[in-house]
Order: structure tokens, then C-alpha cells, then sequence
């Protein structure tokens, strides 16, 4: 499959008490996003079992497209803006779909 979509999962994990901030941070790079060529799904998860953890569900139409994004001034700017946010950096993950 040639033309098969690109998955992201993209977790973060705010301190305890910068949990607010995180979000707010992380809610700001919704729209942004959403408006780039390729996006076919962009969402923010909130564990509702831990408001510490936060995902972002995130479908491209190519490579091409996500590395696009990543490129993109909301993008370059976060790893700035994350510190102090959150425990670690961002657990990042590409995937193709099986089935």
C-alpha cells in the first residue's frame, strides 16, 4: 500500500500543578493545525482517569504532510514552551494502520 495514511500518537504528561497551563498550551495548536494541508483527523485527549496525561490522535495524508507540520511555527515553537509544563519530553509515535 503506496498510499496508505500516517498515524500520530503524541503524549504528553503535565506536572501536577501546570496541568491548565498544558492544556491551554496544547488547545492553542488545535486550530492552527487543522487549517494545514494533509490533516485528515487532529485531536487532544485528556485521560479522564489522570489530568496529568494529555494525546494528541493525529491521521496525515503522507509523510510529506506531517513533516510539514512539524516545520510549521506552532510546531518549532512548543519544545520552548513545554519547559517547565511538563515531566518529560513528548512520547512521540508514527504508525500505518493494520487492519
Amino acid at each position: 500500500m503506496t498510499n496508505q495514511t500516517i498515524h500520530v500518537v503524541a503524549r504528553f504528561i503535565a506536572l501536577p500543578n501546570k496541568v491548565e497551563e498544558l492544556k491551554a498550551l496544547l488547545l492553542e495548536l488545535i486550530e492552527p493545525t487543522r487549517q494545514e494541508a494533509g490533516v485528515i483527523k487532529y485531536e487532544l485527549l485528556q485521560n479522564q482517569y489522570d489530568p496529568t496525561d494529555f494525546t494528541f490522535v493525529e491521521e496525515w495524508t503522507s509523510d510529506e504532510a506531517l513533516n510539514t507540520h512539524l516545520d510549521s511555527p506552532h510546531l518549532q515553537a512548543l519544545p520552548a514552551k513545554l519547559e517547565g509544563l511538563v515531566t518529560a519530553a513528548p512520547d512521540v509515535g508514527r504508525y500505518h494502520l493494520l487492519a
